[in-house]
């Protein structure tokens, strides 16, 4: 049971590694505080861990075909491409604003989309959910060899829990560096035009390699 759990862990790091992960989590985290940024990554590592543990599991239940999970692979590359796309739409239309005001003699900076700007992380948290159990489809693959690797184990939800663990270690370091980002770039509307532009545009780049390759 041990050697099960380490495998799913093991998985969940190498796996949390891939460029159309870490690329999703910067999309979600430019711009957030550090409870933001906590929340958003934990969020996405649990709707991507359950959503691709489930579907890797319909699948070797009822046998069905490997190319099946080709349109998983689909699913995953075009939500990292309509994520870049959004973001750069924004930035066009100068929709992403930087907001300075004092709170207790100490300086805040916010960036929101929009006109208002809202102190409420829910949409941020449930967005990230659903884009994690979005992509979650396209990473069966390596699911379903880790499951037969433990074919003569009982995989239970504990093993889930394993998994998101492993992924989140990784999207957890990784919003350490974009919260670094945010607190030394993002100081004045132009660096966040610059900094949201680039993140448009390597999710398309990401997407649109994952489709072609």
């Amino acid at each position: 049971m041990e050697t099960a759990y380490f495998l799913m862990l093991w998985y969940g790091i190498l796996h949390a590694f891939g460029a159309d992960h870490l690329t999703a989590i910067a999309d979600f985290s430019i711009g957030k505080s550090i409870k933001k940024t906590m929340m958003i990554t934990i969020m996405f590592a649990f709707g991507h861990g359950i959503t691709l543990f489930l579907f890797a599991k319909i699948l070797q239940s009822y046998n069905l075909p490997e190319n099946v999970t080709m349109y998983g692979d689909i699913i995953a590359s075009s939500v990292i491409i309509a994520m870049g796309v959004y973001l750069l739409y924004m930035v066009v239309s100068n929709k992403i604003h930087l907001n300075k005001h004092t709170h207790d003699d100490k300086e805040h900076m916010h960036i929101y989309f929009g006109k208002e700007h809202s102190h409420n992380s829910s949409y941020a948290s449930t967005s990230a959910w659903t884009m994690g159990a979005l992509m979650g489809i396209g990473g069966v693959r390596g699911m379903l060899v880790t499951l037969g690797a433990l074919e003569n184990q009982v995989v239970d939800f504990s093993m889930v829990l394993a998994f998101v663990f492993g992924v989140s270690v990784v999207f957890l370091s990784f919003g350490v560096v974009i919260l670094y980002i945010n607190k030394e770039f993002l100081t004045n509307q132009r660096n966040v035009r610059r900094v949201f532009a680039t993140a448009g545009i390597v999710s398309v780049a990401v997407g649109t390699n994952m489709l072609l390759a």
